[in-house]
């Protein structure tokens, strides 16, 4: 029988039988490449006559113990995981270069082995003695953690078979050569392959595995996407070069929630804990000036408060600049075509700007209000009062909709020293003791509550 030669798109994943320039899935150009099959699998598509075992089945009802963790002693990394690195799991951590990834791993590959668990490091990237040199300068050095160079997927395998270990470590996937797939390492077959092979060791043996994946222009992980729904859960390393903060945020995970984060700063000496990043984020908020509201976030299960800046200016430009830092693109047109259209305030000939500070990244609806209070805060010169924190989902109409864990921000910001609040009407929250909230309706009557005058 001839050999089927199929076509992937890198980027998104679509299949082809014949190259193209152009995915027609995604749009992206050069993206598409040849993808050899994989040698290992079934050689009939067809089960014949021959019978399998029957599985065992169990009542949707019944109850199973939850499984076993074993915490890092790391909270902010055992908050994301949902408690606890659960054992036979496949972790997929994703980030930037340079950003902490590998920082991030030694030091929780040192916790773990400090716990008592058996940790073995394999870096395809950096030799054995490039790692040591970082461990001396994390402080890691007389952990028990045993370090191994190499990218040969089949002698990997060998030696974890032999060895047994607890947690392995693969720093990073994207460097791994499986010798039966016909094509370069990093390829879309190559990294399917080594994940495959590589999850179904932590499955079969029970030691949990934890993969560094290289990530695209886009931020998104190298790679087919089926690799993340082949692992257990899938961490995104976050932050901006020029700021010391660091978000570990949870996109995926079988054994807890999804979107919960975990905080830590970048020092001289390894990624510290961020308990409190709240207070963190604003620690360098200056008195109070025109264009910054604190905004009254969720992320996962965890309050966080953040300080929105904008800067509206008068623009020499046909077309306006609007850039955006931390936020979307897409939510902050549809703000000012809410706020001209409903409110009759335009920002024609105007450059906005807009930044999260700190280097977060806001994801969920409700920073619409604080964003819109931001921006007419900026254009009117009025600056809020600095004992207040907005939040609240805007909709087309210029109705401004109720959000979740209302009472949560409501009491986050009560710790820092906040006494009122601006939320959405019909909020469901109980009174929180020494908190003012005024409840608005819509975005024309906040408008006017707090820049009728101008």
């Amino acid at each position: 029988m001839a050999k089927t030669t199929s076509f992937t798109c890198t980027n998104c994943g679509a299949r082809y039988t014949k190259w193209a320039g152009r995915c027609d899935d995604c749009g992206a150009w050069n993206t598409i490449a040849e993808e050899a099959p994989l040698s290992a699998g079934p050689a009939k598509t067809a089960l014949g006559a021959a019978r399998g075992r029957t599985i065992e089945l169990s009542a949707l009802a019944s109850k199973e113990t939850a499984p076993p963790r074993n915490r890092s002693g790391i909270d902010e990394l055992d908050r994301v995981l949902g408690g606890g690195l659960v054992p036979a799991s496949a972790v997929l951590v994703g980030g930037d270069p340079g950003i902490g990834k590998s920082t991030l791993l030694l030091q929780a590959a040192a916790s773990f082995a400090r716990g008592g668990l058996d940790c073995l490091y394999i870096s395809g990237e950096e030799a054995r003695a490039q790692v040591r040199m970082r461990a001396q300068r994390l402080g890691l050095a007389d952990a028990n953690v045993r370090l191994g160079a190499e990218t040969a997927l089949r002698d990997i395998l060998t030696t974890l078979d032999a060895e047994k270990p607890d947690l392995v470590i693969i720093d990073s996937i994207q460097t791994m050569w499986a010798d039966n797939v016909a094509s370069a390492p990093g390829s879309v077959g190559q990294v399917r392959a080594a994940v495959h092979e590589l999850t179904g060791f932590a499955k079969r043996r029970g030691a949990a595995v934890i993969l560094v994946g290289h990530v695209t222009k886009d931020g998104q992980i190298a790679g087919p996407r089926v690799v993340e729904h082949m692992v257990d859960t899938v961490l995104y390393f976050e932050g901006e070069r020029g700021h010391q903060f660091r978000i570990l945020r949870a996109v995926k995970n079988r054994f807890g929630p999804a979107d919960e984060i975990g905080v830590f700063e970048m020092t001289g000496t390894g990624l510290a804990e961020v308990a409190n990043p709240s207070a963190l984020f604003l620690a360098e908020r200056d008195r109070p000036a025109p264009g910054s509201v604190v905004f009254a976030g969720i992320e996962g299960t965890r309050p966080v408060l953040l300080e929105l800046q904008a800067l509206v200016a008068p623009s020499s430009l046909s077309q306006p600049r609007r850039s955006v830092i931390g936020w979307d693109g897409g939510r902050l047109s549809m703000t000012l075509a809410v706020l001209e259209a409903r409110c009759g305030i335009s920002f024609a000939g105007l450059d906005v700007y807009l930044n999260v500070a700190g280097g977060m990244r806001i994801t969920e609806p409700s920073a619409d209000l604080a964003v819109a209070a931001a921006l007419l805060s900026a254009r009117e010169d009025i600056a809020l009062p600095p004992d207040i924190v907005v939040f609240g989902e805007l909709s087309l109409s210029g109705a401004l909709r109720p959000v979740g864990q209302t009472e949560n921000r409501l009491k986050e910001a009560q710790k820092l020293g906040f006494t009122s609040a601006i939320a959405p009407g019909g909020s469901k929250f109980s009174q929180v003791r020494g908190m003012d909230v005024a409840e608005m309706r819509d975005l024309a009557g906040f408008v006017g509550a707090y820049f009728g005058a101008a």
